[in-house]
């Protein structure tokens, strides 16, 4: 007699959640962040639905839910910002890792410029954060821990000008677009969305 097996940890989890596709959707990515890609301090914020969408169909869009969470790396620096950074004798892993908003999609799934521009009028404002939890080596003398600490306090007062004007780039998330077509594996995999017109990188 051939005998089942065991649902997997993924599968269990989305059915003491909910039966609804969206918690489900949402339930999976954040599973996918949290043991494959080991972000921590996740958590789900809903959006409300566009109240300017036109009534042809998108009255019926159901709220989008987002995540956010801290990954164990920058998932994105800005080329402006990365040169500012070189200028002051910093590297990305002298930097705490940003606290990133991730949209949870699957493929095949319609989205309009309306849509995606109310998703970013919507997003909520993340704390920012602090020069005193940077992640880099020890320095070898204590002039070059203050001289690190002074040039640290510098990129964080520039970057709060920046976040302001946008001129390192306006606001950004991630889109986690999941495989569910018939025979879709459930691989989950992640775009950088931005809003506005990006810089191009130069190598």
């Amino acid at each position: 007699m051939t005998t089942l097996p065991n649902p997997s940890a993924l599968t269990t989890l989305i059915s003491q959640t909910s039966s609804d596709p969206v918690s489900a959707l949402t339930t999976q990515v954040l599973h996918n962040l949290q043991h494959q890609h080991l972000w921590t301090s996740l958590d789900t914020h809903q959006l409300l639905r566009d109240p300017a969408a036109p009534k042809n169909g998108e009255e019926n869009t159901p709220p989008t839910t987002l995540i956010s969470g801290v990954p164990p790396h920058r998932v994105y620096t800005h080329p402006d910002e990365q040169l500012y950074l070189l200028e002051l004798g910093l590297r990305e892993h002298d930097l705490p890792p940003e606290r990133m908003l991730v949209l949870p999609t699957t493929q095949g799934q319609s989205w309009t410029l309306r849509k995606m521009a109310a998703v970013f009028d919507s997003l909520p404002t993340l704390e920012q954060p602090d020069s005193s939890d940077g992640n880099g080596e020890e320095e070898t003398t204590e002039e070059e821990k203050e001289k690190k600490k002074a040039n640290l306090a510098k990129y964080f007062e520039r970057k709060e000008q920046a976040i302001q004007s946008k001129e390192w780039g306006g606001k950004r998330l991630l889109f986690a677009m999941v495989d569910r077509l018939v025979g879709g594996d459930g691989t989950v995999v992640y775009y950088v969305f931005q809003e506005g017109i990006v810089k191009p990188r130069q190598n």
